[in-house]
């Protein structure tokens, strides 16, 4: 059977493989460890759990939810921006429910990208902003994150021709996966380069309740004039370890979440009212069970760059999110030390090239694990001798 021609520039997306390349492993008997996959290992909390218990038994709730979200949710959604980063946003116009971040992810691009448009999306990058891009027809135009410009993207570089034909340019910070953290001021210079260009910007903000040594992670909604072009997506499965819920939200300039929501409204029927509830719980509630949690990721933080230096690697410090980014060893790619550590050590981690051209000779290392087993792999990965097996 032949497949739609927009699926001829989709590549197998790296988290299945991952999890296919897990499978195959345990099938031969191989005890695996994942450092792999950004899914968070502790329970979503009793109270959010509590709460869903108690929405399941309204009849109400089991009917098709509304559309853009309960105004419950969306009311929950402007007080955690207004509390959180100061920003006012009008619930009726500048929210809509998600069935997670990353839905509404892709479905940006389909409202707003049209055949041969560029978008500007950053290399690494969560692998969505490119395949979006590709399956509209669109042209990814990828920023590279560099070291030396602190994993930032410089708009100076794009060519003016390209920058004419952008409609959509992709941001994510706290970054995956380099875990880095953006200032207000870059934000500020990227609100006016998408405003001087009409170029609609997002920002993916799913790990904003994730920063370490005193940094606090912005809005790109507060700065100056951001409303006018920038819309923002975040998601309660990081904060509130609810990935399996599948629920977030995106706010911002009302324009664009009117096209998202006209997109979604052909595709999708909203997201279950009782799963908005529980959401509304974690918005109001879920600040002080955040910070316990930031608090448990610096701690495996801390642990594992401790044997990372041990081994003699080097690898960025992370500010944001719960990744570690580390340049693999002399002598390998990211693909042949991901494999090596998963043949020899039966640990898995993400290579670098999965998130793109830029991302080659990285790998990702999540703490989403408990910290027994941590250690466990990085015992594992000591006893390897990676002067023998040169795999390029």
């Amino acid at each position: 059977m032949k497949q739609a021609r927009r699926l001829d520039n989709a590549p197998p997306y790296l988290f299945v493989e991952i999890e296919e390349n897990i499978k195959k492993a345990q099938q031969r008997g191989v005890d695996v460890i994942n450092l792999g996959i950004g899914d968070p290992d502790t329970p979503t909390p009793d109270f959010i759990v509590d709460k869903m218990v108690e929405a399941l038994k309204n009849p109400e709730y089991h009917r098709y939810p509304e559309y853009d979200g309960c105004q419950e949710f969306r009311e929950a959604v402007a007080r955690f921006y207004k509390r959180r980063f100061d920003v006012e946003i009008d619930p009726d116009t500048e929210v809509v429910a998600l069935l997670g971040s990353k839905e509404g992810i892709a479905h940006i691009f389909f409202a707003l990208v049209n055949d041969c448009d560029f978008t500007l999306v950053p290399d690494p990058q969560y692998p969505v902003y490119q395949l979006a891009t590709a399956l509209t027809g669109g042209v990814p135009y990828p920023m590279p994150l560099r070291p030396e410009n602190q994993f930032l993207p410089d708009v100076e570089v794009i060519p003016r021709e390209v920058i004419k034909r952008s409609k959509l340019m992709f941001l994510n910070y706290p970054n995956n996966p380099t875990g880095t953290v953006a200032d207000l001021e870059f934000y500020q210079r990227m609100v006016d380069f998408a405003r001087k260009y009409d170029i609609v910007v997002c920002n993916d903000n799913a790990y904003s309740e994730f920063t370490y040594d005193g940094i606090v992670a912005p809005s790109i909604l507060q700065a100056e004039g951001a409303m006018d072009i920038a819309v923002e997506f975040h998601s309660l499965s990081k904060s509130y370890n609810m990935t399996g819920w599948r629920i977030g939200y995106a706010v911002g300039n009302r324009e664009a979440i009117s096209k998202l929501k006209k997109m979604k409204n052909n595709i999708d029927s909203g997201v279950f009212t009782a799963v908005q509830i529980a959401g509304v719980e974690a918005l109001d509630k879920g600040d002080a069970y955040s910070k316990n949690m930031r608090d448990l990721y610096k701690h495996r933080r801390d642990k594992a760059m401790k044997m990372l230096s041990e081994l003699g690697w080097k690898f960025e410090v992370p500010k944001g999110a719960f990744y570690i980014w580390v340049k693999v060893p002399d002598g390998y790619t990211s693909k042949s030390f991901t494999a090596l550590l998963l043949e020899k050590a039966g640990v898995v981690v993400a290579p670098g090239s999965g998130y793109g051209e830029w991302g080659e000779g990285y790998f990702r290392i999540s703490l989403t694990i408990p910290e027994a087993k941590l250690v466990e792999a990085f015992e594992r990965i000591k006893s390897i001798d990676l002067t023998s097996n040169n795999m390029i």
